[in-house]
């Protein structure tokens, strides 16, 4: 299996890592987000949205990463990453649209505004604008506090709802978003980035960062 990817970006870190907890062995193929090769004809062929990641498996090419992930668990159901009981994968879906929709949106902001822009050269961050998402990813993480409150993972045991949500918050050090007021929050990133799944699928960025 082929998966195009990006070693910065936080949805194909979640694939990677994913893939890595179910050892499934990925061939990595770097897309150059800055040359511009996710907008050639051969790449939108795969993905008409022109992002990262696509995974190829055989003549099977599918993107966004949430279906990846979910195509990778269906692979290993043994993993029980994507669990079969109706009510356990409704809290798995749950959290994994929730961080699609909500988590994910303002805490890309931030990430743009203190890390891609200076990456870029595209000048200082809007402190009106950093503050503004500062402010609504605390409401957001204290949300996920309460339901980590007691639990070692978001739905009971490792699911892909972890992968999902700790990607998002790959980059809180690098980007001031505080976890110091939401302990269990904290605390559960920090199992999900001592697992050596996790480890692996992040050296890449690391190595670009360091």
């Amino acid at each position: 299996m082929k998966l195009y990817n990006a070693a910065l970006s936080p949805n194909a870190l979640r694939v990677r890592a994913v893939a890595q907890e179910l050892d499934i062995a990925l061939d990595l193929v770097e897309i150059d987000m800055r040359g511009g090769s996710h907008k050639t004809p051969e790449y939108l062929a795969m993905n008409p949205m022109g992002k990262v990641p696509v995974l190829v498996d055989g003549d099977f090419a599918l993107w966004e990463s949430r279906a990846i992930i979910g195509y990778l668990a269906a692979l290993r159901p043994e993993a029980g990453l994507y669990p079969d009981d109706p009510m356990r994968r409704a809290i798995v879906d749950q959290w994994s649209y929730w961080q699609a929709v909500h988590l994910s949106p303002v805490v890309q902001k931030i990430v743009f505004e203190m890390m891609v822009k200076p990456m870029l050269g595209l000048g200082d961050p809007d402190p009106g604008a950093v503050r503004r998402e500062r402010e609504e990813t605390g409401e957001l993480l204290a949300v996920l506090d309460a339901a980590l409150a007691g639990h070692d993972w978001i739905a009971g045991a490792l699911s892909l709802a972890d992968f999902t949500l700790a990607s998002t918050l790959v980059y809180s050090g690098r980007t001031g978003i505080a976890l110091d007021g939401v302990p269990n929050v904290a605390a559960w990133q920090a199992r999900m980035e001592a697992r050596p799944s996790w480890r692996a699928a992040l050296a890449p960025a690391l190595r670009m960062l360091d």
